[in-house]
């Protein structure tokens, strides 16, 4: 099950409070002022500071 857009529409990134966006591969959310990529396991994104790493 993919992440619904109602969820995306709602979740920002817990450092910067900007937008996240839905990385192609669906690995992860990406957060488009800070670069920062959340994981989704489980279909759950980890909204987490210290499990987001950092892509640009």
């Amino acid at each position: 099950m993919a992440i619904s857009k109602d969820l995306l529409e709602i979740l920002v990134c817990p450092l910067c409070k900007a937008t996240v966006e839905l990385k192609p591969d669906q690995s992860g959310l990406k957060c488009v002022e800070c670069h920062r990529v959340y994981p989704i396991r489980d279909d759950i994104p980890v909204m987490l500071v210290d499990e987001a790493k950092i892509e640009e």
